[in-house]
């Protein structure tokens, strides 16, 4: 890992960590909830040692990156702003892209706004979905999986950061990576994250000990709020895009997905994926989707082998 070179970066008014490592064409990794750019931690060094230049900023909020107070600042245009000019600073013009969670999500945004700087899109476990002219994020959310639903749990400032805090940061972030929960993932009032004394959590085989004191280190000095303020815009987004209204994807795309993930166990996530009338439909240059076999979310961690052999052949296309 020291092989890893980290550099702060001056991006849109902001302060920018990024680790990176390799020369050749650039990849962009970025990462989800609750992560790091640690979590790409495997993809860095072997597709580095492939002959591409791996780049892995943690976004605005998390991390060693600076963290605005407002929570309008964590929106879908500061955050893509904040990718532009940091392929603006590393004097890239194109770049293949591997996003995952929110990072895929940032990415359809980015793949949406400014198309001609991705060569490719490697997307892990959230597909992207149209902006539904109708209806808010939340207002859907709320109607089809009630108030529980833990983008709603998520949304009043404080709150859940202090659930985090009762139970402590290592147990809420081993319980999230561990959780192989089908979805949609609910968190209960009375016990959010289903943590207690008498059924401890063991770490599942591809997350040290080590790597979860680094997680735990790093959300333990920035907060989680960083993080849980872009479940917070959803609305805002849903608000700012209205002129993408319909828009398609672009961009050549891979998808790949763990067959335990709870996104993709959350009903409708896999009819839309598998309709051609839904994703394929919006997403036009849909090269392919991959289902992996017992795999959970987190999947390029826990399949970082396989994830980095579709990354490298992926790009390798184009």
């Amino acid at each position: 890992m020291e092989e890893i070179q980290h550099k702060m970066m001056s991006v849109n008014g902001i302060t920018m960590h990024v680790a990176e490592k390799g020369e050749g064409p650039v990849i962009l990794f970025l990462h989800g909830f609750p992560e790091l750019w640690y979590s790409w931690r495997r993809q860095i060094l072997a597709l580095s040692s492939l002959g591409f230049h791996a780049v892995a900023p943690d976004l605005r909020g998390y991390g060693d990156t600076e963290a605005p107070d407002a929570i309008s600042a964590y929106n879908c245009l500061h955050v893509v702003g904040d990718l532009v000019a940091l392929l603006d600073a590393i004097g890239a013009e194109q770049v293949f892209l591997v996003g995952h969670d929110w990072g895929a999500m940032i990415g359809w945004y980015l793949c949406l706004f400014r198309p001609e700087r991705i060569k490719a899109f490697a997307c892990l476990s959230v597909p992207f979905r149209a902006r539904n002219p109708i209806m808010k994020p939340l207002e859907t959310m709320r109607t089809l999986f009630g108030d529980d639903y833990y983008i709603c749990r998520f949304q009043e400032p404080g709150k859940i950061e202090a659930a985090i805090a009762h139970f402590g940061t290592k147990e809420v972030l081993k319980k999230i990576f561990s959780d192989r929960t089908p979805g949609p993932p609910c968190l209960p009032k009375e016990n959010e994250f289903g943590i207690s004394p008498a059924t401890p959590i063991t770490l599942p085989s591809w997350l040290s000990e080590e790597d979860l004191s680094y997680f735990a280190m790093k959300f333990d000095q920035r907060g989680f709020t960083g993080g849980l303020n872009y479940y917070r815009t959803m609305d805002l987004n849903w608000e700012l895009t209205a002129a993408w209204t319909r828009a398609k994807v672009q961009v050549p795309v891979k998808f790949i997905v763990g067959e335990l993930d709870t996104v993709y166990t959350t009903p409708g996530v896999k009819e839309y994926v598998h309709n051609d009338r839904g994703f394929k439909n919006d997403v036009p240059l849909l090269k392919e989707v991959v289902v992996m076999e017992g795999a959970g979310h987190f999947i390029n961690q826990e399949k970082a082998e396989e994830i980095n052999k579709h990354i490298c052949d992926f790009c390798k296309e184009f």
